[in-house]
């Protein structure tokens, strides 16, 4: 088998372009990843479920640009609306303590 020379650490790349971890820039990127990626869940989600973002919306109490800034990753909604949303899409969530 060839060595490959071209594979690098990811952990590195993050570093060069976002800082070490710990600092202001790439606790930043963290917060806009999870943001992004809750999003995406609940995107996901509501379509499994046949839900347009204004019926979703409808369902929780707000409206739908607020739905759509959720699901883009723009803004986490609270803690009150994030479980009032995954209780209208019928999701659960499971708070377990971490196997370390």
């Amino acid at each position: 088998m060839k060595e490959r020379n071209d594979i690098g650490s990811f952990d590195a790349i993050l570093d060069e372009k976002y800082g070490k971890m710990g600092t202001p820039e790439r606790d930043e990127f963290h917060r806009e990843a999870y943001a992004y990626c809750v999003g995406q869940m609940i995107s996901e989600a509501r379509k499994h479920e046949k839900m347009t973002q204004s019926e979703l919306a409808e369902r929780v109490g707000t409206n739908k640009t607020y739905i759509s800034r959720i699901e883009k990753g723009v803004i986490e909604p609270g803690v009150g609306l994030f479980f009032r949303i995954i209780d209208a899409l019928g999701l659960k969530i499971e708070i377990v303590k971490p196997v370390l």
